[in-house]
């Protein structure tokens, strides 16, 4: 019989990666940190870059030979993805740059345990760990088997001091997910299956009187988890690409930056496009307008650019020549309506 992994074996203790929003926090006074182990608070104000994650991975290894046997991670979406990192750098070496793209990563990482303080990324269920690389202008993650959680704790009590507006904005990347895998042409019947129940518990959410009572809440929990599990088994679409831009050129965190992207995403989502302004209507939820208007011809182009590298989710969305449909002077339009 195959041995059950551990989070604790006769080695260099655990890493405890946790979003600093719960720094000086009960949670953190009830973690099981022994003296072999290292408590690392992840700056959550940003999301990950490739050097952040190298630099988390250093404190982690500091004082041990060079390993650790087990990392928590604890959080939203970015100390998730930072927690998957670190786990397959400590076993694969190396910096996080030489892992973004698919299928980099040669054995698994140490086992690595998910704990979701938020909704909706799916960071708890997907085979990735998206960073931005600013000398790349990339935002591309650890596509990867060896990615995924070995297990999960998912506690919708974690989720109750989530602020309102990061709640829509984090649920709805999981309505967004599904979208785009349902509209794609890299269908998968499991990713299909996954994608319909979550956007029904979506709708069940954010069509709610109180989107944020606890039994919303734990719908959101796992509709994040199975939104995370269909990506897992297709590709995303138009939106996370574009959405990506945001991220990279103008620093908009990656939920609201899908939800800027959402809001202009008619001509290729027209119902869903729909369907998610009846829901920032419904919970009264304000979005930024104008914010790419007016920039740069290099803003534009860095826009562009930070877009368009995204093949494979353009590809599921729009067919091999998706580069005729996005050009230039389209997404720049698209940019300018956000």
């Amino acid at each position: 019989m195959q041995e059950e992994p551990s989070l604790r074996t006769a080695g260099e203790g655990v890493v405890f990666l946790v979003d600093s929003y719960f720094q000086n926090s009960e949670l953190v006074e009830r973690l099981p940190v022994c003296y072999s182990d290292v408590l690392i608070f992840v700056d959550s104000s940003h999301e990950p870059t490739t050097d952040a994650v190298d630099d988390y991975l250093a404190k982690a290894l500091a004082g041990t030979a060079g390993q650790r046997d087990s990392v928590v991670g604890i959080g939203g979406g970015s100390t998730l993805d930072t927690a998957k990192a670190v786990s397959n750098l400590i076993s694969n070496g190396g910096k996080a740059e030489d892992y973004q793209g698919w299928n980099l990563v040669q054995k698994p990482g140490v086992f690595k345990l998910g704990v979701p303080t938020l909704s909706g990324t799916g960071a708890e269920a997907s085979r990735t760990c998206v960073m931005m690389n600013h000398a790349k202008n990339l935002k591309l993650g650890m596509n990867s088997d060896y990615t995924v959680f070995d297990r999960l704790i998912l506690d919708a009590e974690l989720t109750a001091t989530v602020p309102r507006d990061q709640y829509f904005f984090t649920g709805l990347d999981t309505y967004i997910h599904c979208i785009e895998s349902l509209n794609g042409s890299f269908r998968h019947a499991v990713a299909d299956a996954y994608s319909r129940e979550a956007l029904n518990l979506c709708h069940d959410v954010f069509s709610a009187e109180d989107m944020m009572a606890l039994d919303k809440r734990e719908m959101l929990m796992v509709a994040s988890f199975l939104g995370g599990s269909a990506i897992g088994n297709s590709f995303v679409g138009v939106v996370h690409p574009l959405s990506a831009g945001l991220s990279m050129v103008l620093g908009v965190h990656h939920c609201e930056a899908n939800c800027l992207v959402m809001n202009v995403m008619d001509d290729f989502y027209p119902a869903e496009a729909a369907t998610f302004r009846r829901m920032v209507e419904k919970q009264n939820i304000s979005l930024r307008t104008g914010l790419c208007r007016g920039l740069s011809d290099d803003q534009y182009e860095a826009l562009f650019n930070a877009s368009i590298i995204h093949e494979k989710p353009l590809e599921n969305a729009l067919g091999p020549n998706f580069r005729n449909v996005l050009t230039r002077e389209r997404v720049q339009e698209l940019f300018v309506r956000m």
